[in-house]
């Protein structure tokens, strides 16, 4: 069994979820090509082949060559995996019922949060607002909005662990807080459309997503350019000190806590989503790969540039997010920092990535 599929057997023995909750009936997902979006959707393939779920997933996508191409391997047939060719700031009608909606497009290359940040506002704001409309006008079941812990801002230095309600300050004189304000518009609008139609909506922070299944070639967050440097055998060039600490979690774990609020969640909540276990600096986290997982071939270099304004990093911060109300729903991360890698690595090369 491959990585990724072992990945989904271990979601599937996740007793906490009732996954029967999904059969015969259709989920709409957002940004389905991207790197959450494709293992929801692949998993929830798996679905259908595990208990004959008769799962129908409405995929919003907008490049159906690509939409093809990422999911030609799980060979969907035509009445299981529609793709709908679309913007979430355009959406297109949806003529099918849908009884679920798990809303995951987002800006993710750092760069665009800079260099165009009025299309970042705009995606996160006014493509939320018409999927939420959406779920109005559907009747949904559920939906979850996937916020980000950028929300949170820069934080009181003095937490040790935030939760839900410790926002921080967002410097709104920075094009790059396009993204973090955006994710909290995002957020009170899902308050705002629950209190005024009742729409049971949830939103979930989740910390810096990865694992197997992710497109370390094409992505370009740190997570992907260390992996990248393990595979190539090539040094870890960092353009900052490294000095962020935050907490991450694994693919597999996210999509659990995915579904996790979705089935069981409350509505109009929002839940953190984090290995706390995780929590380091980027640098450390950059040392500990090279010495674990190439017992010292690569080292951890610096090549601070006069300003990083072009890479589209976010602000120094400190995010020990806290977890507790998820795990009140029964659900608990599985996946250790260095176990992340190494899947998300052993995954690439399964799939034919180049290595050295």
């Amino acid at each position: 069994m491959n990585t990724l599929k072992n990945d989904f057997a271990n979601i599937f023995s996740d007793k906490n979820i009732q996954w029967n909750q999904f059969r015969n009936t259709s989920l709409f997902i957002t940004g389905a090509t991207g790197l959450i979006g494709r293992i929801l959707i692949k998993y929830l393939l798996y679905l259908n082949r595990e208990i004959n779920a008769n799962i129908k997933i409405l995929a919003l996508v907008r490049n159906i060559e690509k939409a093809h191409k990422v999911f030609a391997n799980e060979h969907p047939s035509d009445n299981e995996l529609v793709f709908i060719v679309g913007d979430v700031c355009s959406l297109p009608d949806v003529d099918e019922p849908i009884n679920y909606i798990i809303h995951a497009a987002s800006e993710t290359k750092s760069k665009n949060l800079v260099s165009k940040p009025v299309e970042t506002i705009k995606t996160t704001v006014l493509g939320t607002m018409n999927v939420f409309q959406l779920a109005k006008d559907k009747n949904v079941s559920s939906i979850v909005y996937l916020s980000s812990m950028e929300a949170y801002g820069v934080t009181d230095p003095s937490l040790t662990r935030i939760t839900e309600s410790d926002l921080g300050y967002i410097d709104l004189n920075s094009p790059r807080s396009s993204y973090p304000e955006g994710k909290r518009m995002a957020e009170c609008l899902a308050t705002a459309y629950y209190f005024e139609y009742n729409l049971p909506v949830k939103s979930i922070r989740l910390a810096q997503t990865f694992g197997a299944g992710a497109d370390i070639a094409a992505d370009t967050r740190i997570f992907a350019e260390i992996a990248k440097c393990v595979i190539d055998k090539r040094n870890i060039v960092l353009h900052t000190k490294g000095e962020s600490e935050q907490c991450y979690i694994y693919l597999s774990d996210a999509v659990r806590a995915i579904f996790a609020v979705l089935l069981l969640g409350k509505n109009g909540e929002v839940y953190n989503a984090s290995n706390e276990l995780t929590y380091t600096s980027i640098v450390q986290m950059a040392k500990m790969v090279a010495n674990n997982l190439t017992h010292g071939e690569i080292n951890v270099v610096f090549d601070i540039p006069e300003s990083n304004l072009q890479y589209g990093y976010a602000p120094p911060h400190r995010l020990p997010l806290n977890s507790s109300k998820l795990r009140e729903l029964g659900w608990s991360p599985q996946v250790d920092l260095e176990e992340s890698y190494r899947r998300m690595i052993a995954d690439h090369i399964e799939n034919g990535g180049s290595i050295s």
